[in-house]
Formats: structure tokens, sequence, C-alpha cells
């Protein structure tokens, strides 16, 4: 924008009685963390008030809007880190924000001008929270349900890439071989909602008789006979992709072993409907043992459930944000598999969507959505997360771990960790045990034995129904848990022996022999403390009984503390710090 046109702007912004949900004003303040707050909050205020952009303004009085000038530089101010403010709010936003700072030469003073255009494809999110205008007010969007589910309704009227028509297509770019295998799986899908048995022949019979655009239009697949991106993602020819241009529509298979070392790679084209198939044959779902509650005989299990496989893959095909040219990757490692798409994660988060079991408002692809269920590749929206989480508590393995984060490129990209091994075999003998234990309580514990940090009320919550303790972050399974799954001596363990356990050594000690260093202490006390410290706190944790001991009188150093010697009882007038 040239300066008449933000000088215009500018005043119009300050002619309004007061600001509002789309515009801030600011003098010299520059803090970057707030910045981005406002950065997600007058963005997604934009979208609920239907405007194409927002206005974050510094130089401006907020009371009496008058200019005053400001000398806040958005082109030298520095973000966390060091880096460059515009690329650290860049980064730490998500879906990528679109933005740009323009300085205004307004006759009464220098004014910066923040034009933030409003997102298209989901709320922004800064460092993972999502913000919100009341008023003049910035506040969390999460606290306001209501204008949360209207922004996302708002975000889910615009166009849908993958119902769009592709005027080029014909069905003859379909192939057949996967047509027949969606008539054989839209009649599944008809059969199911049918609960009349007696009527199942009539609609067999009938779906037989259908012709090709019959059955594409019944299934939703296609719009009165022309092709849609989504038939051509399911059911089109692999000579039919340059179609989609620039969308790679891929799914890749990577083979890697226990050094990440690529062994083995497999690329499958369209149609996707016949190329899950293909891909999961490549998965290596061996044979392996854990050890069932209460026996001595190890139980033979397939390390994935199949369905959980078939629903991670299908769900990324299914939410893959195809504008953005990226492929469905499949890494296997020897105990994982890990799943990735291109995309934002629409649902406010993955603990939302098991505690509601019901799927969110809108969906970036509703149109290929759709046309999955029909095809029995997916289970109605909403439910399939939530069975994903379920079926591994059932089969006593790690839950599935979520991971949103962005591409080198800045692409949103969702990626979804199954575990294919027992990380501890009295871990699950708990899940065996404890069979009531709501799941949002098992993905809590779930994250305490693959040393994740919970937040701050998540781990008091888990304390009142005494199933941890330790001092974040170095959380373990309380007595009560462990009592559930005879893991008492690691308890112990992790727990540490009494104070007055390891002051009995040191004094002791130097009793025998008459003094110490700090070496001969350190191997005395490092291997018997809690195995859930590190060596940093382990070291920590010596050095602070011997400065107590030391002001309790029980012992005392003598020399540089590089090299003292620790003798038994206190030192005659001494004042030596600690």
């Amino acid at each position: 924008m040239d300066q008449s046109t933000l000088i215009a702007l500018v005043d119009r912004l300050r002619a309004e009685p007061r600001e509002g949900g789309t515009f801030e004003f600011k003098f010299n303040w520059d803090v970057p963390a707030d910045i981005g707050q406002y950065l997600s909050a007058l963005g997604n205020s934009a979208v609920l008030a239907r405007h194409d952009q927002a206005w974050l303004v510094w130089g401006v009085d907020n009371v009496t809007h008058e200019v005053k000038g400001t000398t806040f530089d958005p082109f030298a101010a520095k973000g966390e880190g060091n880096q460059p403010l515009v690329m650290w709010l860049t980064q730490k936003t998500l879906p990528r924000p679109d933005f740009e700072f323009h300085e205004v030469q307004h006759p009464s003073g220098r004014v910066v001008v923040m034009a933030i255009q409003a997102p298209r494809s989901a709320p922004l999110a800064f460092e993972g929270v999502r913000y919100i205008r009341v008023d003049s007010h910035k506040t969390k969007l999460s606290e306001h349900p209501d204008k949360e589910l209207r922004i996302w309704g708002l975000l889910g009227q615009q166009t849908d890439w993958t119902g769009e028509l592709v005027p080029d297509a014909t069905l003859d770019d379909l192939d057949p071989t996967a047509v027949d295998a969606a008539r054989g799986r839209f009649v599944e899908y008809l059969l199911k909602a049918e609960p009349d048995s007696s009527k199942h022949e009539r609609i067999k019979a009938e779906a037989q008789g259908w012709d090709v655009p019959t059955l594409l239009n019944k299934a939703r697949v296609t719009k009165a006979g022309r092709v849609t991106r989504a038939a051509l993602l399911l059911l089109g020819r692999d000579e039919s992709a340059h179609f989609l241009s620039p969308a790679d529509a891929k799914l890749s298979w990577v083979l890697r072993d226990a050094q990440n070392r690529t062994e083995s790679s497999q690329h499958f084209g369209m149609p996707l409907l016949l190329s899950t198939d293909r891909l999961f044959g490549h998965i290596r779902n061996v044979t392996v043992e854990h050890m069932p509650d209460g026996t001595l005989f190890p139980t033979a299990i397939q390390r994935y459930d199949s369905w959980v496989i078939r629903e991670a893959l299908h769900n990324c095909i299914a939410h893959q944000d195809y504008r953005l040219g990226g492929k469905v990757n499949v890494v296997e490692h020897p105990d994982r598999l890990v799943f990735s798409n291109l995309g934002q994660f629409i649902p406010p988060s993955v603990e939302w969507m098991i505690e509601h079991q019901s799927p969110p408002e809108h969906y970036r692809n509703q149109w290929l959505i759709d046309a999955m269920i029909r095809l029995r590749m997916i289970d109605q929206v909403g439910s399939g997360i939530r069975r994903m989480f379920q079926t591994q508590r059932d089969r006593f393995f790690p839950l599935p771990d979520y991971v949103l984060d962005t591409t080198e490129r800045g692409y949103p990209r969702v990626e979804v960790t199954i575990p294919g091994q027992v990380l501890d075999v009295k871990y699950s003998q708990l899940l065996m045990k404890r069979t009531d234990l709501p799941l949002r309580d098992v993905l809590l514990l779930d994250r305490v034995q693959k040393k994740k940090a919970l937040q701050a009320a998540e781990v008091q919550e888990l304390r009142t129904m005494k199933l941890i303790e330790g001092r974040s972050p170095n959380l373990y399974v309380s007595a009560k848990v462990a009592d559930w799954t005879n893991q008492k001596a690691a308890y112990i363990r992790n727990r540490g022996l009494d104070e007055g356990y390891y002051r009995t050594l040191v004094t002791d000690y130097l009793a025998k022999y008459g003094s110490a260093t700090r070496k001969e202490l350190d191997d005395l006390l490092l291997s018997k403390l809690p195995d859930v410290l590190d060596s940093t706190q382990k070291a920590s944790k010596v050095r602070n009984l011997l400065q107590a001991m030391r002001r309790s009188g029980l012992i005392h150093r003598v020399g540089p503390k590089a090299t003292a010697t620790w003798l038994p009882g206190p030192a005659e007038g001494s004042t030596e710090e600690s």
C-alpha cells in the first residue's frame, strides 16, 4: 500500500469510537509473545467479523485515538532466541500466517501498521494456543466455544478442494478395477445401513444393475456424472494424476532399521482406494509375545492391530491438504509405525476428540471424507481417533502419539506414531487389572510411562487419584499403582530411600575411614539414588545432602572445594560458605 492509502486507513480506524475486534492501538509496545497473541486474536476475529483483514497499529493513543508517534521498528525487532521478529512470529503461528508490517509517515507522527490477513483453513494458533478478541480484550478462543464453532463454520463455507469438478476429466480417466472395488464397498455400506436383512438381496441385485455413472453418483463420489477431485484421488488411473497438479497424489512407505537408516521404500499412486491395500501389504506386522496378567506363559499377538493401521493411513488421506503438494508418508521402524500428512489439525486437540466422542463441525475435505465413508474406508467421522486409542489400550500396548508441527517449508503437518511393542510389561498388567480407568486417565498415565511432560492441572489430577508420585518432570507411578502391577521394587528405587539413610552412609564411612574426598562420597552415594534421576540431578542431590549435613554440624570440609576433604563433626570456629 502507498503512503496515502496507509494514512487514510489509520485515520479511518482512529475515527471509530473505540477499538474493535479487528484493530488494536499501541504505543511503543514491543513484547514479542504479546504481538504473537494479538496476531492470533485479531486474525481470528477478522473471520468472525467476515473481514478480510485486521490491524495492529503502533503510535496511536488507545483512549483518545490521537497520533502520538512510535519508535517501534518491526524490521529491527527480535523474537526469542534473537530471531528477526517477522520470522519468529511466522514459525510460532499455525497455520502459517499472512501478515505485513508497514511504516506510515502520518502528518502527526510515525505510525507502524501490522496488516493481518484472515486465516482461510483454520483459526490461527500462536505457540499452540488460539486467541480471540472479545470487545477490546484478548482471550483464549477455547474459553468461548460458541465463537469457536462459528469461526469453524465460516471457514467451512470456503471452497472444498476435493469437491471441485475437474473440467477436462471424464469417467474414462477412472480405473475400472477401482470402480469395481468401489461398487462392492458401497454395497457393504448400504447393507450395514439397512437393519432389515430381508431387503439385503434386493439391494445387492439393484446395485449390480447400476451403470458406472449411477453407482458413483449414488456413492457421492461424482457430481451428476462429472468427475470431482475426490473421484480422481480414490478411483483415478495413475496416469490421470496430472489433472490434480500441483497435488502429489501418492503414498510413500519407507522401512528403516534401528539406526534410522533406510532399508527399503516404495511409492504408490492413484487410485488410492487400491493403493492403501498395496501399502498395507508391505508393512511387516510380525507376531510378538507379551506377558498376560497372572500367568507365566507369553501370548502371541501381532505387533499392530490391522484396523488401527488402516484407520491411521485412511485418516492421512482424508485430512491431507493436497494444495500444499506433499505426499502421505508411512515410515516403518523396528518398534513403531509413523504416519504423516500435511495440513492443519482441525479439531481443537486430540484430547478434545477423545473426550467429546463427536466430530468437529467442519472438515477440510468434506466431499472426500463423505466418499470415503460410503466406500467403507473410514468410520463415521469423529469416532476413529478414539477407537484407535481404545484399541491400543485393549491390546495393553502404549497409546498413539500425535505431534502437530511444521515442515522445513513452514507447512503444518500432523504425525501419529503407533507403538508396536510393550514399553513396560508391568504397565501393561496395570491396564489388564484396572479396566475401569477412563481412557483419559490411561492417556495421562501413558505419558508418565513415556516420560512426557504433563500440564500442572493434569499432574494434580493424577496426584489426587494417588496414581503418580515424584516431582515434575520426574514423575513415576505411585505405590498404589505399583501394588496393582507388582512394581513395588521399581517404586522404591524411583522414590529413593529416607534422607536419614544417606546421612548414615556418610557418617559411618567417615567414622570408619576418618576422611573422604568428594569422589569417594560420590562413589558411595550415586549408585544408591533413585533411577528416575539423571546424572546431573544425582550430582545435585549429593551436593545438597553434604551441604545440609555440614550446616547441621555432622561433617565439615577442609581445603578448597575442588580438592576438599570431608571430615566428621563440625569445624571449630568455621565460617566456611557452602
